[in-house]
């Protein structure tokens, strides 16, 4: 299985390599979040996408959910298949697919035959496409949220999506026999504490603490940094979590699991 990094950054912008905000393409058919970085694919690597997997409702997890339906809907003989949250579907058809943002693709061309499809899935939950499994995790975060294990048959990726500490996501991510990565986010430098408190997002004082919890050895990436901190958060993350050998998710990036 192969994880390909589209976006993995809290924002745009930045110097260089611009920033893509999170979306995973796992192989080619699974999409995990649908942010900014779907954008540089091309018309045919967004067709060959049957399964989208939102973490939560926040527009830099979803942005190019309702251009990609429209890019490519036609082109499909299958619905797309969003799998979230009850809450975060509800949150799409009322602010996203409402006819005043964006049409309702659940609707279009005809409601026997749309080009997107709902499936409401809940913590716990486990989808086997092919030889892949995503298992629904725990996350705290301002908006009702998830993570993902993603699995294959030589072993599994974690991915925290958005979220303040929770024991709960610990306690199963260490209960993951073939944990080969671990992807978690950092959103704010340290200066931000208060910020990143409000906004239930990890600063790097955090993160050690929070990676104290972890009792496997996989590879740890940090993900979601703010561009216009980058760099500052990832010196911090070397001081604070500098044991636990963290690097910092790159766009471009293949991990294979």
């Amino acid at each position: 299985m192969k994880f390909r990094v589209l976006g993995c950054s809290g924002g745009i912008g930045g110097t260089g390599a611009y920033a893509r905000t999170s979306s995973y393409l796992v192989d080619d058919d699974i999409l995990v979040d649908a942010g900014t970085g779907v954008e540089d694919l091309s018309v045919e690597a967004l067709t060959r996408i049957d399964h989208v997997f939102l973490t939560h409702s926040h527009l830099d997890h979803v942005a190019s959910l309702p251009l990609m339906i429209d890019s490519v809907g036609a082109r499909r003989t299958t619905p797309l298949v969003v799998h979230a949250l009850p809450e975060t579907l509800e949150a799409l058809r009322a602010h996203v697919f409402n006819w005043v943002i964006w049409p309702d693709f659940t609707q279009i061309p005809h409601y026997e035959r749309p080009w997107m499809v709902f499936e409401p899935i809940a913590l716990g939950d486990a989808v086997t496409i092919g030889s892949r499994t995503l298992r629904a995790l725990p996350a705290n975060h301002t908006v009702p949220a998830l993570g993902y294990q993603i699995s294959s048959e030589s072993g599994s990726l974690a991915y925290s999506g958005d979220s303040w500490p929770t024991d709960e996501f610990w306690r199963i991510v260490n209960r993951i026999p073939d944990l080969r990565h671990l992807i978690i986010e950092t959103a704010f430098p340290n200066r931000e504490r208060d910020l990143a408190i409000t906004a239930k997002h990890l600063y790097p004082i955090e993160l050690g603490e929070q990676l104290r919890h972890l009792r496997g050895d996989p590879r740890i990436w940090v993900s979601h940094t703010k561009p216009s901190d980058a760099e500052l958060i990832s010196g911090e993350v070397q001081a604070w979590a500098g044991r636990f050998n963290p690097s910092m998710l790159e766009r471009g990036q293949i991990l294979e699991v």
